[in-house]
């Protein structure tokens, strides 16, 4: 026998899977370096995106003090990340949260591979997902709140809602089981941060002067220049999610497209039939409000309904900026529940529709009808708002409890630039 295979050769060896061990897995150089780019454009849509869109949002005073916290959590959600969160999130474990076994990323090989790529860089490319959805968050929460409590905030939440609801989705736990579809993060990024931030905004309280006092955005080319650079980091965000460089991320790429400009679209003539006039302000919002739309279905969706997903995110987020946040009767200076949760809402029920073969899309799994499949992303929403809620409650509350979490009113009306960080983002 071993003198036949000898004159086989090692090809004709791999044919008789009975007396031949199956080949190590092989990383596709084409595919690594697809992510790498991904997973720097992600981190990109934070440092500086986030933090220049945010920062422009709200007043001159406390610009610092939000480019602070979202550099800040940053950090320190890369360096949970890797003591402990990808290993909660995607490693063996039960329904709700993976193990210990990569804590530290311990047992994990230099020449592992996670699909066709090094599993470094997926280590990688989802911390920068973790690390982007808690930036989000701070934006309900800016221009009075304490520093110290922003970052026991941080800890808590990753721990209890980021963590499980990443595992429950992308790492083969409760809903994924349950055949939810989030292709990027509809649920996972998106919905989870807005509630957050919204359970945030509630405990914290209303800025000084809220209702009574002009509130609003101190540089709006700041606003559009972050906006520009989540647009283009966006790109990482979608498209990376289909780990590989082939049609399916092809599909993210222009549905990504496709999607934002209805959003855009629509979110302007929709403010301009109701104010009387399209505003740069309302442009920039329409571009987040179609890119988060667009999230959990660029790749199980066709282009057409991809436009369909953008001119409704967009008429959404505008609906949930204003209609929506006086009857919530919040103060939330970023507007992270009315554009991220609204249309992240929305996005992920579209997807449900649009991913049926019959109107373009890649089709559902075996067996599976629209109505169900409706149900199943209408159930991964509502569990994504309790779970992340009550994390937010508990993580809010035991930073009250530990630091307090507002600073002192005068302080606050000074700004947090100068009273928490001991600095001017601008000569007075």
């Amino acid at each position: 026998m071993n003198k036949i295979l000898a004159k086989l050769g090692l090809t004709s060896l791999a044919l008789l899977p009975s007396l031949a061990m199956a080949a190590p897995a092989v990383a596709d150089k084409a595919d690594n370096a697809f992510m790498m780019i991904c997973t720097a454009l992600v981190l990109f849509m934070s440092i500086p995106g986030i933090a220049l869109f945010y920062g422009g949002l709200i007043r001159g005073k406390n610009v610092l003090s939000m480019l602070t916290q979202v550099a800040v959590t940053f950090s320190l959600v890369c360096v949970l990340w890797m003591v402990y969160g990808y290993s909660l999130a995607f490693s063996e474990g039960n329904a709700f949260f993976g193990g210990f076994g990569w804590a530290m990323l311990k047992n994990i090989e230099l020449t592992a591979v996670m699909g066709s790529f090094y599993q470094y860089i997926h280590v990688a490319f989802q911390a920068s997902f973790a690390c982007i959805t808690v930036g989000l968050i701070v934006g309900a929460i800016a221009e009075r709140i304490r520093f110290s409590a922003v970052l026991i905030f941080v800890l808590v939440w990753l721990t209890l809602a980021y963590l499980p609801i990443a595992h429950m989705v992308w790492g083969g736990g409760y809903l994924a089981q349950d055949g939810a579809l989030d292709f990027a993060g509809g649920t996972v990024v998106h919905i989870n941060a807005a509630v957050a931030g919204l359970v945030g905004a509630y405990l914290v309280g209303k800025r000084a002067g809220f209702g009574k006092e002009a509130f609003k955005p101190h540089n709006l080319p700041m606003v559009f220049m972050g906006t520009a650079i989540l647009y283009v980091g966006w790109f990482g965000f979608n498209a990376g999610s289909a780990s590989a460089a082939n049609e399916i991320a092809a599909l993210a790429f222009l549905n990504t497209v496709v999607a934002t400009a209805g959003a855009v679209l629509s979110w302007t003539f929709g403010e301009w039939a109701v104010r009387g006039k399209p505003s740069l302000l309302g442009a920039c919002s329409g571009f987040i409000g179609g890119l988060v739309a667009i999230t959990p279905a660029c790749g199980y969706v066709g282009v057409g309904g991809a436009l369909i997903i953008g001119l409704a995110g967009g008429l959404a987020g505008l609906w949930g900026v204003t209609t929506l946040k006086k009857w919530l009767r919040v103060d939330d200076p970023c507007d992270v529940f009315g554009v991220h949760g609204v249309c992240g809402i929305v996005g992920c029920i579209l997807t449900g529709v649009f991913a049926s073969s019959s109107l373009g899309g890649v089709g559902y799994a075996e067996g599976v009808t629209m109505g169900h499949q409706v149900w199943v992303q209408l159930f991964s929403v509502g569990v994504t708002l309790v779970w992340s809620g009550v994390a937010a409650f508990i993580g809010f509350k035991l930073a009250d409890m530990i630091v307090g979490l507002r600073v002192p009113e005068d302080q606050e009306r000074e700004g947090l630039d100068v009273n928490s960080h001991g600095e001017n983002a601008y000569n007075q």
